[in-house]
């Protein structure tokens, strides 16, 4: 998971079911996407990666479930014929899980919502009990919290994890039905130790943590510590992530309060590729209203983490677009607007670090006014960022010369020692913005097409 976060009153959010009707709780519907009659018509769920389409298309390529059969195609729209989706059939059988309309994953078996109280009932946590045991004030900022309140916690935080935390098995395909306003509210797909996945076509959004951790230690002033990123990668290989909107919405973090002095911080990250994962592409995706948005490598002894993000668009975010750590990273094409979103005010986009070999090439900044070019990376002096064609506010920028040009010590390196060679759909960074409007994140996909 990403480090450290900053967070907000454990309030309950919910967002209404969109487009058609839920499907029956009775069971799971083995239903095939409808085709609409005519030429070029492409089934989503059953569309493999193309050839050369970044680092997930190495190899064997990405197919998820292409080859499941009508037993092993199922149509949900909650949490529980989700949950019982991805758990259906023989371990390692392709599957096609798509989904109709918006599923919150904070409920039970039976529908009824969950909010942080019913997960907190009977553990004896309550957050003002937390905040008088672990107060600096009297615990001190040298050691971890210990003791009741904060096993407590931990027990809570166990029983919201059992909700809305998904695995993802091996050759799978997890696909928004068109129109139906497809989502997952608040639920966390953990791709682990699985091969040959295929997400599209989702919104997913506000994936919040009703217990984050006090760390009096993470950094000189403490930090809230929250679980969860909306999709999870860890140890995963042929990864493809496609036409997904993420982000906070509804609960964005300027209703985070603050105690001891830090955000209480209930987000943690959008998309994070972790612990060897490996041969990942992620693209036309819409990445809006977050903080820790994309971590690529969990530390700096991490190992593989070959991923490409390409065409897509980060809008109200913070930093981490990506944090990259040790692997060969390929970012194209994607589109970068540094304005103040909702509260959300931008630090930096890139940050290459633990020897990561970044490659940006003809990418796009829309820089505001408020914010410099030499901001736009970060590092701790040891990645580095090659590329070009690359612009800001449509004028070529050399990002890595206005970057070490304002800072003394731990510049970063130009040089990488590889070459990009998987490079579908690489074109010039002219005119991303006019069309990653149109073409970028859920809901743009239909039955018909393949946008982008």
């Amino acid at each position: 998971m990403s480090a450290p976060s900053h967070r907000r009153s454990p309030a309950r959010r919910r967002l209404a079911l969109v487009g058609a009707a839920a499907l029956t709780t009775a069971g799971l519907a083995a239903v095939p996407l409808t085709m609409s009659a005519g030429a070029a018509a492409v089934d989503l769920a059953h569309t493999p990666l193309p050839a050369k389409d970044g680092w997930a298309a190495d190899g064997s390529g990405t197919t998820g479930g292409q080859a499941a059969d009508a037993a092993h195609t199922f149509t949900v729209s909650t949490r529980a014929e989700l949950a019982k989706a991805l758990k259906a059939g023989p371990t390692g059988a392709p599957r096609i899980i798509q989904i109709k309309g918006s599923i919150d994953a904070n409920t039970d078996d039976s529908g009824k919502p969950l909010g942080c109280a019913d997960y907190a009932a009977g553990t004896g946590y309550s957050l003002s009990a937390y905040l008088k045991a672990y107060d600096p004030a009297t615990w001190g900022r040298a050691k971890l919290p210990t003791g009741a309140q904060e096993s407590a916690r931990s027990a809570a935080q166990a029983r919201q994890a059992a909700r809305v935390v998904l695995s993802v098995p091996s050759r799978t395909t997890i696909v928004g039905v068109p129109g139906s306003g497809a989502a997952i509210v608040g639920g966390s797909l953990q791709v682990s130790h699985a091969d040959n996945v295929i997400i599209r076509n989702l919104t997913l959004t506000d994936t919040r943590d009703c217990f984050p951790q006090w760390d009096p230690t993470d950094g000189s002033s403490g930090n809230w510590n929250s679980q969860y990123d909306a999709v999870t990668l860890r140890g995963a290989t042929h990864v493809w992530a496609d036409h997904n909107t993420f982000g906070d919405s509804p609960h964005d973090d300027s209703a985070n309060p603050s105690y001891f002095g830090r955000e209480y911080q209930v987000h943690d990250g959008a998309l994070d590729i972790t612990n060897a994962s490996d041969l990942v592409t992620v693209e036309y995706n819409r990445f809006t209203n977050h903080d820790k948005t994309m971590l690529i490598g969990s530390s700096d002894k991490d190992s593989k983490l070959r991923v490409t993000l390409h065409h897509n668009v980060f809008q109200g975010i913070v930093q981490r677009a990506p944090l990259a750590r040790v692997g060969q990273i390929h970012l194209y094409d994607n589109y970068y607007d540094t304005a103040t979103l909702n509260g959300y005010t931008h630090s930096y986009s890139i940050n290459s670090r633990a020897n990561a070999q970044v490659v940006a090439q003809n990418n796009y900044w829309a820089l505001s006014s408020d914010r410099k070019v030499s901001q736009l990376l970060s590092g701790d002096g040891t990645g580095a960022v090659a590329g070009s064609g690359n612009l800001v506010n449509g004028t070529v920028a050399d990002l890595v010369a206005a970057y070490n040009a304002e800072h003394s010590g731990k510049k970063i390196k130009t040089a990488v020692n590889w070459t990009p060679k998987l490079t579908a759909g690489l074109e010039s960074a002219a005119g991303l913005p006019a069309k990653l409007a149109k073409s970028a994140g859920a809901g743009v996909l239909t039955s018909r097409n393949r946008v982008g």
